[in-house]
């Protein structure tokens, strides 16, 4: 039997090679096995952009100069973040970006967080695909995909997740925890829930 009843999808677009910030972020809100509610918004990142993000993300400095900066942001979003298991395509990235945001405006949460990875799952679950990314995943799914948007990406890491637990994969093989203190990933033991 699962422990997790809801799942948040989400994904982050940063401006630049260091990933502390962000400038887009999606989520995909997964529950009996719909997709309930979604939220996507630019996110001004205060910080400088480099051409091959924006050729990557096409979200360019002025796209970004009138929306809400992180440090207003998070405290209207963390409630839903908190609200069921965290899921992204290539989750470490996404949680990495994630911890060192809140780092750099000097936000706590955790200690740990738990989540899970689309593209770990995927890879178990359709092993015979040459590669898991997202795009390759939602060719072969027949997922509508506008990739590196973040608010697509969100949605189709949900179909993604869906997928997969229709097709009896076991969520709790793939759950992790991000230790927001040390910036890391840690294996955790569902069952008990410790580290």
């Amino acid at each position: 039997m699962q422990k997790w009843e809801r799942f948040v999808v989400f994904d982050v677009e940063t401006p630049n090679r260091l990933s502390d910030r962000i400038s887009a972020i999606g989520i995909a809100v997964v529950q009996q096995g719909k997709v309930l509610e979604r939220l996507e918004t630019l996110v001004n990142p205060e910080s400088y952009f480099e051409p091959m993000n924006i050729r990557i993300t096409g979200i360019t400095p002025e796209m970004v100069e009138d929306a809400p900066t992180f440090d207003v942001l998070w405290p209207q979003i963390r409630p839903l973040m908190e609200s069921g298991l965290l899921v992204a395509h290539n989750a470490p990235f996404d949680m990495g970006v994630l911890y060192r945001c809140l780092r750099g405006y000097g936000f706590g949460w955790g200690p740990v967080v738990p989540y899970a990875c689309t593209c770990q799952m995927a890879r178990r679950c359709f092993s015979h695909l040459p590669n898991h990314r997202l795009d390759t995943l939602c060719r072969y799914l027949g997922i509508e995909l506008n990739h590196h948007q973040a608010g697509s990406d969100s949605l189709a890491c949900a179909q993604v997740l869906l997928r997969c637990l229709q097709g009896g994969m076991e969520l709790e093989r793939f759950v992790r925890s991000y230790d927001m203190v040390d910036g890391r990933t840690v294996k955790t033991d569902v069952r008990s829930g410790r580290l």
